[in-house]
């Protein structure tokens, strides 16, 4: 008779689910550029920065120079690397890196967005923004080479 050996099962792992997303610092003198997500997406009349999604074989400048491409009718020159988060939208996470826009050909225009509007990077902390970005603010602030708004 062979002895009965126990099993043990280990619990089943889930997978997070991660999605690259890149986002640009567009300025104009000393306002930058913030769109108002559409109604039929998600996050709908946030404030953000231009940008979307990586697709696959794509590097992250030149899904930023797609995306501005599509949502703002221009042909943008992608800088430099400024942040890079992560943020979690309950079983969603996202990983955002925000690039400096050097320069672009053509007059933004709002072909994805409600609105797009040039602030000043002290009214971001008044704008409905994604959590994503609230929560990093103080860093967009520093990516941005502003100081962090003092209190009233």
């Amino acid at each position: 008779m062979s002895p009965t050996r126990t099993v043990k099962k280990t619990p089943k792992v889930r997978k997070s689910h991660w999605i690259p997303v890149v986002a640009g610092f567009m300025r104009k003198g000393n306002q930058i550029l913030v769109g108002q997500r559409p109604e039929n997406n998600s996050l709908a009349g946030q404030w953000e920065f231009p940008g979307g999604k990586i697709e696959s074989g794509e590097s992250p400048e030149q899904a930023l120079q797609r995306e501005l491409s599509e949502e703002l009718d221009i042909d943008a020159t992608v800088g430099e690397l400024k942040l890079a988060c992560t943020h979690s939208y309950g079983e969603v996470n996202i990983l955002i890196l925000f690039y400096e826009i050097l320069y672009w050909k053509g007059e933004p225009k709002a072909k994805h967005h409600l609105m797009l509007e040039w602030i000043h990077p002290e009214e971001l902390a008044h704008r409905n923004i994604p959590e994503a970005n609230r929560r990093i603010l103080d860093r967009i602030y520093k990516g941005l080479g502003v100081e962090w708004p003092k209190s009233r």
